[in-house]
């Protein structure tokens, strides 16, 4: 399987809006009104991590401006991985990040992260307690609560369909893979 340089870029994109975002602790009073200003935050940060590696303030980032950012938080990226984070959400094809590309390169690790947050949720209601994996045994038993009667048989012939070392059982990427 070929590795991509995309999580890696993006995953020390966020890193770094992390480290330059203020914490925040709400109260639970606090909570409902943080949820509705939420996406305001997020953006107002964006915008200030946006702001700080935009060093001459043209309005876009280019890939020596990324490199330079990133050695402020003490990694190193290459002039590749710089170009290949900057070709991957550049959509208007100039070299550059503006900042609605910049945005949309950091919420997408966002929404990668959630999404899987959620799968990993999924799959645990899959897999039988003391299990790490989805056996056909207790697929069956899932598929049941879920209106869906099927013989052990069956959640063999479903599980082997993605069981990519034929073990017999789904682990959490066969899992992933599977709902893709």
């Amino acid at each position: 399987m070929m590795k991509s340089t995309q999580p890696q870029s993006s995953s020390s994109f966020v890193k770094f809006c992390r480290k330059l975002s203020p914490k925040r602790k709400d109260s639970p009073a606090e909570s409902t009104q943080h949820n509705i200003n939420e996406d305001q935050d997020k953006n107002r940060d964006l915008e200030a991590v946006f702001a700080y590696m935009d060093a001459n303030r043209d309005g876009r980032i280019s890939p020596h401006e990324l490199q330079k950012s990133f050695m402020t938080l003490g990694e190193q990226l290459s002039d590749e991985e710089a170009e290949a984070a900057v070709r991957l959400s550049d959509t208007d094809g100039d070299g550059m990040l503006d900042f609605q590309e910049f945005a949309q390169l950091i919420k997408g690790d966002d929404d990668q992260e959630e999404k899987k947050t959620e799968l990993k949720e999924a799959f645990r209601m899959y897999i039988a307690e003391g299990e790490e994996c989805i056996t056909p045994r207790s697929l069956k038993m899932m598929l049941k609560k879920l209106g869906e009667s099927r013989t052990t048989d069956d959640c063999r012939v479903m599980i082997r369909a993605f069981d990519l070392n034929a073990d017999g059982v789904l682990s959490f990427d066969e899992f992933a893979l599977m709902m893709r």
